[in-house]
């Protein structure tokens, strides 16, 4: 039966050291006896357990580990007592009335290593291990001493600091098939969180891997590979692992975290990947709406080579949509191009809306920005006098343009219902010199109209390789969260 980790019990092997191996209750052979023929009680040391705890070297982790073990090894010694018959009070390693020799525990092994925990409760790690040295210049071995010696050598390695001797002693245990899946994965897991707070990645992610292989399946450990891959450098491999765990988190019909989907969207940058980068910045703005993530989306577009002039307008919309609009230039920027494009009542709301909040209205620009509100504001009065004179004009006209135009600049005065309608008319009339983004047009002035679900419809519709598809996708984003 192997010992538990650090906290050994007094009873089953500590007590009857302390007496010596002629003692009553020691068997010479290297086995525990049970004194008068009963198996002694093995009590909980949280007092001990709470100042080991306490050290910052051990941590929390750790102890919980060592917990663990302590209450495995409680399990064993209780199915021990079925063994136990009234000819002989011995408990055995096995069944078999000849001890295995595998199996025998000698005191000049034991002692040492009983010495070493107390010098591990105590802090005394170095200590601690020259006790451990001692243990393992007995000669001969057997397998279960070498087991327990493995064991308290990592334990107080973790106490040092030393990555290395932990992981090696832990990696012997675990190969020598004594300890249980379950405690063998704990193990594997300990290793894996030493090599990561020693900044050794690599061997951070090498273990956490193995732990993967070996049945685990924390999520956590799944988060700890990822990061030890990108913190190792190893870009590519990390985003694969984190964009499986996207993939499952929405499958599962649960929000990635916003650690992940960064993480994610960092690795794509590192190895260039802008399909990658626009999943997870998608992502992002789906599931964590920042206005600086919005800003850097909006940011890269724009930098598109090729990026026309005729969507900077569609643009500002966006970014007006999503708070996006905080400079006077910006307002008075969008307002001009919608002017240009004979939508003066947007540029009106826009104006207005610039004056309300403080933004434009002061500074040396004031003046400017007042003429340009009662431009627009004029221009948004002769409109509503001719709509219908516009509206007969794209009517007889050969192409939808005129319809659609018209109809977007009604949809921004107001009159969503007709506006909307001529739109699609123009649109199914065709002709149209940009027909992409007179669908993106459509779409945003559903959106605004407070018909989602065509909104929605109408975006993904949306195509060409010019940046209006791309543009869509934002926009359809926005619309997803929308509340109309």
């Amino acid at each position: 039966m192997p010992l538990s980790l650090l906290t050994w019990t007094r009873a089953a092997l500590g007590e009857v050291l302390g007496r010596g191996a002629n003692a009553p209750g020691f068997f010479s052979g290297g086995a525990c006896l049970a004194e008068n023929g009963k198996i002694p009680n093995f009590p909980g040391r949280p007092a001990e357990t709470a100042a080991a705890m306490r050290n910052p070297r051990t941590g929390p982790f750790v102890m919980n580990l060592i917990l663990d073990f302590w209450r495995a090894f409680v399990r064993r010694v209780a199915l021990a007592t079925l063994v136990v018959t009234a000819a002989s009070a011995a408990i055995a390693w096995a069944q078999s009335p000849t001890p295995d020799p595998n199996e025998v525990f000698r005191a000049e092994v034991g002692k040492p290593l009983q010495a070493a925990e107390e010098l591990i409760k105590a802090g005394k790690y170095s200590d601690a291990m020259a006790k451990i040295r001692e243990a393992e210049q007995v000669p001969n071995p057997t397998a279960v001493e070498t087991y327990n010696i493995n064991r308290m050598r990592g334990v107080a390695a973790m106490g040092l600091g030393d990555t290395q001797t932990a992981a090696r002693s832990f990696d012997a245990v675990i190969a020598s098939g004594r300890s249980a899946p379950a405690e063998q994965l704990k193990l594997i897991e300990a290793i894996s969180a030493m090599y990561f707070k020693a900044h050794d990645y690599a061997n951070a992610a090498t273990w956490t891997q193995r732990y993967f292989k070996s049945g685990g399946t924390s999520p956590d450990m799944r988060m700890q590979l990822a990061r030890s891959l990108y913190l190792g450098e190893q870009y590519g491999p990390a985003a694969t692992e984190l964009r499986a765990m996207v993939d499952a988190d929405e499958k599962a019909g649960t929000p990635p975290t916003l650690e992940r989907l960064e993480l994610l969207a960092n690795c794509y940058i590192k190895t260039n990947d802008g399909a990658g980068y626009a999943y997870a910045v998608d992502k992002l703005l789906a599931y964590y709406p920042k206005k600086e993530y919005w800003a850097d989306a909006i940011r890269r577009l724009q930098g598109k080579p090729g990026f026309p002039d005729s969507l900077q307008l569609d643009v500002l919309r966006l970014q007006e949509a999503t708070g996006g609009l905080t400079d006077a230039a910006q307002y008075t920027a969008m307002a001009q191009l919608a002017l240009r494009v004979g939508a003066p009542a947007e540029a009106k709301r826009v104006l207005d809306r610039g004056f309300a909040s403080g933004v434009l209205g002061s500074g040396p620009d004031a003046a400017e920005q007042r003429k340009l509100r009662d431009t627009a504001t004029k221009q948004a009065a002769d409109d509503e006098k001719i709509f219908a004179q516009n509206v007969k004009a794209g009517a007889a006209a050969k192409d939808g343009s005129g319809l659609v135009s018209t109809g977007y600049a009604m949809v921004c005065a107001g009159h969503y219902e007709q506006g909307i309608a001529l739109m699609e008319q123009g649109i199914q009339k065709g002709g149209i010199g940009r027909p992409e983004e007179a669908k993106l047009h459509l779409a945003i002035a559903y959106l605004a109209a407070g018909q989602k679900a065509n909104a929605i419809t109408a975006f993904k519709s949306v195509q060409g390789g010019d940046a209006t598809a791309d543009l869509a996708r934002l926009w359809l984003i926005h619309a997803q969260r929308s509340s109309g």
